[in-house]
């Protein structure tokens, strides 16, 4: 495939005028974010999580790799997160609906998959405070699909001396929802128990 050189020097140009130092150290933050997701085996944490709209709502997380998440809303919240089996499933007891579509087309999908080389199809996000790591993900062939930006803060007691503060989610439709996290807790045992959910379509059943 021929390209002309003409397309390509504004690229050339655009990159030979961002210091080699600052090149080096957004190459080094994205490595260590993809050895920090590939470390973390389990993760539980308390999360807020706030819409578009402001509204906030809080919880617990509790991560399992490969592909299991599941979002245990407070007390008085009819609503459940649960990702496992390749899907990702949000469900609202209070009028019994249940919504799923495949983890690979949500945000999500970026912590739940330690095989996936972020370095293809992420970019770290410049920030002018050096304890954070900001990296935003999507797969430019599927905008539809939408794009998450993790934080991370610097932390050498951390996986990959990253700690995981949380992100922000932009789905298909432009809504964003930001999760902020506390009390991370990695490597602890999880059961698969934890991501069964009683289906209130069939009358409680656990899926």
């Amino acid at each position: 495939m021929f390209v002309s050189r003409s397309i390509l020097a504004p690229v050339a140009a655009a990159v030979a005028l961002v210091p080699a130092p600052v090149l080096a150290q957004a190459t080094g933050d994205l490595a260590a974010v993809q050895r920090h997701l590939q470390s973390v085996t389990t993760m539980t944490a308390d999360f807020s999580q706030t819409d578009r709209a402001g509204k906030v709502l809080t919880g617990t997380v509790t991560l399992k790799k490969p592909g299991k998440i599941r979002f245990q809303y407070e007390k008085g919240v009819p609503l459940l997160i649960v990702a496992e089996g390749g899907a990702l499933t949000f469900i609202d007891y209070s009028v019994r609906q249940v919504q799923r579509w495949p983890i690979r087309n949500s945000p999500l999908g970026v912590l739940l998959d330690p095989d996936r080389d972020i370095t293809r199809f992420a970019k770290i996000v410049p920030s002018t405070d050096q304890r954070l790591v900001s990296v935003e993900a999507n797969d430019p062939k599927h905008p539809e699909y939408g794009r998450i930006t993790l934080v991370f803060a610097r932390d050498s007691a951390a996986p990959a001396g990253l700690m995981l503060q949380g992100w922000v989610a932009l789905d298909g439709q432009n809504n964003r929802t930001t999760i902020r996290l506390s009390n991370q807790r990695f490597g602890a045992p999880v059961s698969d128990s934890t991501f069964r959910w009683n289906d209130p379509r069939r009358g409680g059943r656990q899926n």
